[in-house]
């Protein structure tokens, strides 16, 4: 009984080619534009500039984005990066529709495609709380 209990948990090996596809497209999105910001690519500097709240905060998300983009590619990790990656996208999506006057769509598009990663990555025998004994 466990070993079916096992293999009906365990995602197919479609499910997990495409969520590994999709980690590694998304981990060179998000180490590019963290790496940009935090090269302070002059680009970058403008932008966060018109947000207003200080170049501290561009180093901030260029390390959130950094340290996401790792999450994706460690296996066990995977689930927790694209949740991670989704907020910071809430945010950029935030950020250009009340501030910005630069299109929402490429912000829009990642956070699409962190959620679809996450329920890939999701994994529901996993508790990030173990249960009391």
């Amino acid at each position: 009984m466990s070993q079916s209990l096992a293999r009906a948990v365990r995602p197919s090996r479609g499910r997990n080619i495409a969520a590994w596809v999709l980690s590694v497209a998304l981990s060179a999105a998000y180490l590019a534009a963290g790496g940009a910001k935090l090269a302070g690519v002059p680009m970058m500097v403008q932008t966060f500039d018109q947000i207003g709240l200080g170049q501290w905060f561009r180093i901030a998300t260029g390390l959130v984005e950094v340290v996401g983009t790792l999450a994706l590619l460690t296996p066990g990790y995977a689930f927790l990066g694209a949740v991670w990656l989704a907020a910071t996208m809430v945010g950029a999506l935030l950020a250009h529709l009340l501030v910005l006057p630069t299109p929402a769509a490429p912000a829009f598009l990642l956070l699409s495609l962190d959620v679809v990663l996450a329920s890939l990555r999701r994994d529901p025998s996993a508790r990030l709380v173990p249960r009391p004994r």
